[in-house]
């Protein structure tokens, strides 16, 4: 079965990473909407219609699964891909949230993402139905997804982002931190850096990438052979072979659609 995967831009091939040291024989299908990157700042509506383009365009090319790997796509169209797909969909909210629960002590529950990630209110609702003594404390960080696109990884303006994003969870003594965004594990020893060693931090392409695994063993449909992944992507800018390398940590051959 080939695993289709799509995301607003590259962040979402730290899912196909993980996914792949997972099931290294498993085909993927992965496609970036790097020309309509972000898609935190689009309304609702548009997030709809991105999230079906892109999972349609996914299933043309064969995959019989789909992951979405865009947390301000999976919080809106998570629930109209499952009624309107034939095929399995998975997305990076849950997984995260499992995971979050399982590891929080004071059930104070940090969460870093865009803004339509962070006010779709999806984790408070999902959490507060699991464990309704649960908080979540949630903090938009909309400079972030640029700044990893762009390759500014190590840069003293990140920290500093980053150091003035995480300051008021820290001031709200979160205990476990909730990586909305799958931009953000590239930023993931800094983030641990600035929030402390005392917290938590919850990636969810791991967590995705082993809700994946184990669906396909209960099911029969790991792969054994070695059919080719293919990327695509929608723009190819100055920085994004770049960039794709430090995301994959080699060389891999983008296809421009």
């Amino acid at each position: 079965m080939k695993i289709g995967i799509f995301d607003s831009g590259v962040g979402g091939l730290t899912v196909a990473k993980e996914i792949k040291n997972l099931l290294p024989n498993q085909p993927i299908i992965y496609f970036g909407d790097t020309a309509r990157t972000p898609y935190g700042t689009k309304s609702r509506e548009t997030l709809l219609t991105y999230a079906k383009e892109d999972a349609s365009f996914l299933l043309a090319q064969g995959a019989g699964l789909i992951v979405i790997a865009c947390h301000s796509a999976a919080s809106t169209a998570t629930d109209v891909l499952k009624q309107s797909l034939d095929v399995p969909v998975f997305e990076v909210v849950t997984p995260s949230i499992n995971q979050a629960l399982a590891l929080t002590r004071s059930r104070r529950i940090g969460l870093i993402g865009t803004r339509a990630t962070v006010s779709s209110g999806i984790y408070e609702q999902k959490i507060g139905a699991l464990e309704p003594q649960a908080r979540v404390i949630g903090q938009p960080c909309p400079l972030l997804v640029p700044l990893v696109e762009e390759g500014w990884l190590n840069a003293r303006e990140t920290r500093m982002i980053v150091k003035k994003y995480l300051r008021p969870l820290k001031q709200q003594k979160i205990d476990t931190l909730v990586l909305g965004c799958t931009h953000y594990p590239l930023l993931k020893k800094m983030i641990q850096e600035k929030i402390g060693k005392r917290t938590a931090v919850v990636d969810p392409s791991l967590e995705v990438a082993r809700a994946v695994k184990k669906y396909l063993l209960e099911n029969g449909f790991v792969s054994n052979g070695r059919e080719q992944d293919k990327y695509f992507v929608s723009d190819i800018g100055p920085a994004t072979e770049d960039i794709v390398r430090r995301f994959m940590g080699r060389k891999i051959e983008l296809v421009k659609v």
